[in-house]
């Protein structure tokens, strides 16, 4: 069953990194990513996809964006 995850995101950065981690109102979990990768041509998307991927142990291909495409408020469906 996929479950997802909430990412604030911030490109432009001057590194790549997970940043912290807050609870939102209504306790749902809030990851922070910043990527280097500028926010055009979905660039910054797929950095932060390859991202969570490194940090989470898996491949890519078993995340997709499902909400927030051209927001810094994203959902993230992971297989």
């Amino acid at each position: 069953m996929p479950r997802t995850i909430s990412v604030k995101l911030t490109p432009k950065a001057s590194a790549d990194r997970i940043g912290e981690t807050r609870i939102l109102p209504g306790g749902q979990e809030q990851w922070t990513a910043y990527v280097t990768a500028v926010p055009e041509k979905g660039k910054a998307n797929e950095a932060l996809l390859r991202l969570l991927a490194k940090h989470l142990g898996l491949a890519p291909s078993r995340m997709k964006i499902v909400r927030g495409h051209t927001s810094r408020n994203k959902v993230i469906e992971i297989e």
